[in-house]
C-alpha cells in the first residue's frame, strides 16, 4: 500500500485581513474633516443696523444723554459729539486716527454716561455709540473703532451710513 500515490494536501492560508492600517487612515480622515470644518467657520463680528424709520433719535425713544456719535471722515479725521447734534450737550471734538486721544475720549464718555445713569437710578444702562463712516473714510479707521468698542466693553453700538444735514455740514466745515 505504500506504493499508492499519497494525496498532497495544500496548506490553507490564514484568511484574516489586518485592518489596522484602514482604521488608522479612517481616524486621520475624521480628524482632518473635523479640523477643516472648525477652521472654515466664519470669525466675523455680528453687526446690527437699526431700522431706518423706527425712531429718528427723538427724545421719546432714547435719552440723548446716552447717545455718543463718532463720525469718520477722510484723512483719518474723527469727529465726536454727545447727544443730538441739533441740541448738543458739548461742542463736537475732532481727533486724528491712530492717536490715543480717541481711546481716552471713548473711555471718558463711557464713565460719564455710566455715572449719570447711576445717578438716575438705572445702572444697567450704558452709553449708546453710533459710528458713522463717510464714503471717503478709511476702512482701517472703522475697524479700529470697532476694536475700541470691544476693548472699552461697550455693548450697544451701531454702524449707520446716513448723515443728517447738520452732520454733513459739520464734516464739510472741518
Amino acid at each position: 500500500m505504500k506504493n499508492l500515490p499519497q494525496k498532497v494536501r495544500s496548506r490553507k492560508l490564514n484568511s484574516r485581513v489586518d485592518l489596522t492600517a484602514m482604521v488608522s487612515v479612517s481616524f486621520l480622515l475624521i480628524i482632518f474633516f473635523m479640523v477643516v470644518g472648525e477652521l472654515s467657520k466664519s470669525k466675523a463680528m455680528d453687526l446690527a443696523l437699526p431700522e431706518k424709520d423706527l425712531c429718528r433719535w427723538s427724545h421719546a425713544c432714547i435719552k440723548a444723554d446716552r447717545v455718543y456719535t463718532i463720525l469718520l471722515d477722510e484723512n483719518d479725521k474723527i469727529i465726536t459729539y454727545s447727544g443730538i447734534l441739533e441740541f448738543p450737550k458739548e461742542t463736537p471734538k475732532e481727533f486724528k486716527s491712530g492717536k490715543n486721544e480717541i481711546n481716552q475720549e471713548v473711555f471718558r464718555k463711557k464713565k460719564e454716561v455710566h455715572d449719570y445713569m447711576i445717578s438716575v437710578g438705572k445702572p444697567m444702562n450704558g452709553v449708546i455709540v453710533i459710528i458713522k463712516p463717510s464714503k471717503k473714510s478709511n476702512y482701517g479707521n472703522l475697524v479700529n473703532i470697532l476694536d475700541l468698542m470691544k476693548v472699552a466693553n461697550i455693548e450697544t453700538y451701531s454702524i449707520v451710513d446716513e448723515f443728517s444735514a447738520e452732520e454733513s455740514n459739520l464734516l464739510a466745515s472741518n
